[in-house]
């Protein structure tokens, strides 16, 4: 008999001003199963990238093994961080190399380095997309995309993208039967990789219909 795995959902990326905001929901399935209702879906690969991830947990939990290694090698040797975009390169190369035996995995990568901030989406085969926007991943995404659509404006603050993150995967939560339970919330700047506090995001919940 196949065994299940655990799975992830919905997550949401959110292009700001003055950085990035990554978000998921923290329910797992097995199936029809919940079996968790704390899973991580964000995570710190560097001192201001995160990553957030859909589908398999445990392939997702070796890819962030790999990269937060190749993150903290990479600024041993040359002094210095590692671009976004050199991350996702990187990234992409190890889902690429596995396509045979692909990771069940969608990715959302982005952080803020050298050249501002920036956000790309990954898929299992290693092919990326640069987002300029608003992104979300996983089996609550259409209904997520429809509140980032509707309520994204241009040069909104991470505080803004953080209140909007929250919105789209509360929508979610109430449609896409595998995803629920408690938000996580990183909002990223030039110097700070910062995660929302529960009673933060939940006092904004309240707020919403």
């Amino acid at each position: 008999m196949e065994q299940e795995v655990y799975k992830g959902t919905t997550t949401v990326g959110v292009i700001c001003s003055d950085g990035i905001v990554l978000a998921s929901e923290r329910r797992a399935t097995m199936g029809h199963f919940i079996a968790s209702r704390e899973a991580k879906k964000v995570y710190q690969l560097g001192d201001t990238i995160g990553l957030t991830l859909a589908g398999s947990v445990g392939d997702a939990q070796q890819i962030v093994r790999a990269m937060t290694v190749e993150s903290k090698l990479y600024k041993m040797r040359r002094k210095e961080s590692v671009t976004i975009k050199g991350l996702t390169t990187m990234l992409s190369n190890t889902l690429n190399s596995n396509r045979y035996y692909p990771y069940s995995v969608q990715l959302l990568i982005g952080g803020v380095d050298k050249n501002g901030p920036s956000l790309y989406s990954l898929d299992a085969m290693g092919g990326i997309i640069e987002e300029t926007r608003a992104v979300s991943t996983g089996s609550g995404s259409p209904i997520a995309y429809g509140v980032l659509e509707d309520h994204y404006k241009e040069d909104m603050t991470v505080d803004e993208g953080a209140e909007l993150a929250i919105r789209a995967l509360h929508n979610a939560m109430k449609r896409d039967s595998a995803s629920g339970d408690a938000i996580s919330v990183v909002k990223i700047t030039g110097n700070q990789f910062a995660r929302m506090e529960d009673e933060e995001i939940n006092e904004y919940r309240k707020t919403l219909n």
